[in-house]
């Protein structure tokens, strides 16, 4: 199958996208997608927490240790299909509030969902 560049553009979340389908995913199933924002204090990240909360939003909150600047972690679990357009659309909404925190936007991940 030919990549679709529209679809699945050639950056971190296109390419995880492709690389998703290739493996046999069905993408177009809702499921819980993780985007996790990293922050430097404790309070800041409670803070950004309560936010989404506020947003009916599912998430954890854990001391992150691969950044000593930024330790603390929140983690939103939004349920969508995996396309680019929800995955960047969540990514900036995240990013847009974190930024009044101090908060890294940090990725995302999503378990596979087979096309059976």
């Amino acid at each position: 199958m030919a990549r679709d560049l529209s679809k699945y553009p050639s950056d971190s979340n296109g390419n995880m996208l492709w690389h998703m389908l290739q493996t046999g995913d069905k993408l177009t199933t809702p499921r819980e997608i993780q985007f996790s924002v990293i922050f430097p204090s404790q309070e800041k990240a409670l803070q950004f927490g309560q936010i989404l909360l506020e947003n009916n939003q599912k998430l954890s909150f854990c001391p992150y240790l691969d950044n000593p600047e930024h330790p603390w972690e929140i983690t939103a679990y939004p349920e969508m299909p995996a396309s680019y357009d929800n995955i960047i659309g969540y990514q900036m909404l995240l990013e847009t509030h974190a930024r009044k925190f101090d908060g890294i936007y940090d990725g995302w991940y999503c378990p596979p969902h087979s096309s059976e």
